[in-house]
């Protein structure tokens, strides 16, 4: 789908957004290339590798990132529904995809690290992706999603689910390889996130979206984890991405007192309020506006039926958006909170319609430890 075609982050690209330390970090990795060829797994046989599918040699270099891996983001490949759940179809889909990204793209090879088909077929994406989960090792930088693309491991899955559900069998392979990343990368079910949660984009679709909550209990429960040491983990946005969640953080700044257009675009201005509401209440100023979780439990106001305002406007944007039926009026009235209750029933809230720290951070995308009961 067009809005998920994006231009992948060059040098010239991440370094004219600014000097951030994690952006050198990025940028630095260059001098780290992968081998050439790509390997059948001993640690994940059942991971389709490169050179199985046939995939075309890259057209440049696939540097290895210098930070962290510190999430997965799903996907989904806006590609049709397909009734053929082959091994065949699985390939072929692998090559179209490839296909696209080089050829109408741009890219240097496929924008995803894995691939998964309706069939359930779990297919390397972007080449040297199996080699470093086999150990853990720095990711491949990738370009399924800009301003993540140096520390998440992007995972593309067949179909489009906007109205349509995927199949069992997607979403069994879908947790298989969310519990091997997260094992082999040191990560957790609640490191699990959307494209959209980062992007302006239709993607992962609202159908898929809203099975995240019981797809990150199964992660959980295969991994052994039985609830979140902490209570909410946030999605950590900063001057690199953008989409429904940057636009839910200017409307809680415009309700701060600050004046922001609410265009999901984490511009200069968004930059400097986000820098300056860490100053004020004594939060670490984060050189690359990230909003970190003490930012967000600050910046998002508690809001019940009745309230007014920018918040409230921001908690209608986002639940549009999100497949909830609600208007920016910026009145909560009751059909926002007939929203609010149901996403909270989503999440294993209290489904009270009152917008609680929790309730915010399940909103835009984040985890709260009640899922995971």
């Amino acid at each position: 789908m067009p809005d998920q075609i994006l231009p992948e982050p060059t040098r010239r690209t991440v370094l004219s957004a600014g000097l951030g330390v994690a952006a050198v970090a990025v940028v630095g990795a260059a001098a780290t290339p992968l081998a050439a060829h790509a390997a059948p797994s001993d640690e994940f046989p059942w991971i389709i590798d490169c050179d199985t599918w046939g995939a075309r040699p890259p057209a440049g270099a696939l540097p290895l990132s210098a930070i962290p891996t510190n999430k997965i983001i799903l996907h989904h490949m806006a590609f049709p529904n397909v009734t053929d759940y082959s091994r065949e179809q699985a390939i072929k889909l692998a090559k179209d995809c490839q296909d696209l990204h080089m050829d109408n793209n741009g890219w240097s090879d496929t924008g995803q690290h894995f691939t998964i088909s309706r069939g359930g077929y779990v297919l390397e994406g972007r080449r040297g992706s199996l080699a470093q989960l086999d150990t853990g090792g720095n990711q491949v930088i990738s370009a399924h999603c800009p301003g993540e693309n140096g520390r998440s491991i992007g995972i593309e899955h067949e179909g489009t689910y906007v109205s349509d559900l995927p199949t069992q069998d997607l979403l069994d392979s879908s947790v298989r390889l969310c519990v091997a990343i997260c094992e082999q990368y040191g990560l957790h079910a609640w490191d699990t996130f959307g494209h959209w949660d980062f992007r302006a984009t239709q993607c992962p679709g609202i159908m898929f979206y809203g099975l995240f909550p019981g797809l990150r209990r199964k992660i959980a429960r295969k991994l052994g984890e039985a609830t979140m040491e902490q209570d909410r983990r946030w999605p950590d946005l900063w001057r690199f991405v953008g989409g429904p969640g940057v636009a839910t953080v200017q409307y809680l700044l415009n309700h701060r007192g600050y004046q922001l257009t609410t265009d999901g675009v984490f511009g200069a201005l968004t930059v400097t309020a986000v820098q300056d509401w860490q100053s004020r209440n004594g939060i670490p100023v984060d050189v690359d506006a990230t909003v970190t979780p003490p930012t967000w439990e600050t910046l998002a106001p508690e809001l019940e039926a009745g309230a007014t305002g920018p918040a409230v406007s921001g908690v209608q944007s986002i639940l549009a958006i999100k497949g909830f039926g609600t208007t920016i009026t910026g009145s909560f009235d009751s059909t926002t909170a007939g929203a609010v209750r149901k996403l909270q029933r989503l999440h294993r809230l209290p489904a009270d319609g009152v917008m609680t720290p929790s309730t915010w951070c399940a909103l835009v995308g984040g985890s709260v430890r009640e899922t995971f009961r």
